[in-house]
């Protein structure tokens, strides 16, 4: 069975700073969104909202998620010959 690799302290760093960035990018973005509009206006902030937090996902899952490849040694060694 493969062994879990755990996530460094500088991994969880960087993580958590893109977290805040991600935070703060969408408060101002929704809060600059409909200033001084009188009718309907597209929510553009929702594409980079979703797209953004879609990464944000993809780097959680890939910190606390990843296993270690028992055959890379082996594949290294076959393709370096």
């Amino acid at each position: 069975m493969a062994k879990k690799i755990k996530a460094t302290g500088r991994q969880k760093t960087i993580l958590l700073l893109h977290i805040l960035a991600f935070t703060v990018a969408t408060v101002l973005m929704w809060t600059m969104y409909d200033k001084g509009a009188t009718s309907w206006v597209y929510p553009w902030p929702a594409w980079f909202t979703a797209a953004w937090a879609l990464g944000l996902v993809g780097h959680i899952c890939t910190l606390f998620t990843s296993y270690e490849d028992a055959g890379l040694d082996e594949f290294n060694r076959l393709s370096n010959n």
